[in-house]
């Protein structure tokens, strides 16, 4: 699953520790999903889409290997 958080993030002049204080969890956490090495949980995935005022669909995206 690849995702757009750090564009989205760089829309909103966020930096990952104020996007994870924002959706309490940590900065690494943030950090590790940007990287693609972690995914998220649904209420996760749902808090970050919601602070950028997006749907999730648009944040979060299937790969075709997903």
């Amino acid at each position: 699953m690849k995702n757009t958080i750090r564009v989205e993030r760089a829309i909103k002049n966020l930096t990952q520790g104020e996007l994870a204080e924002l959706v309490q969890v940590s900065r690494q956490t943030i950090n590790a999903i940007e990287a693609n090495k972690y995914v998220p949980s649904t209420v996760l995935a749902l808090k970050i889409a919601h602070t950028f005022g997006r749907q999730v669909e648009e944040v979060f995206l299937l790969e075709d290997e997903d």
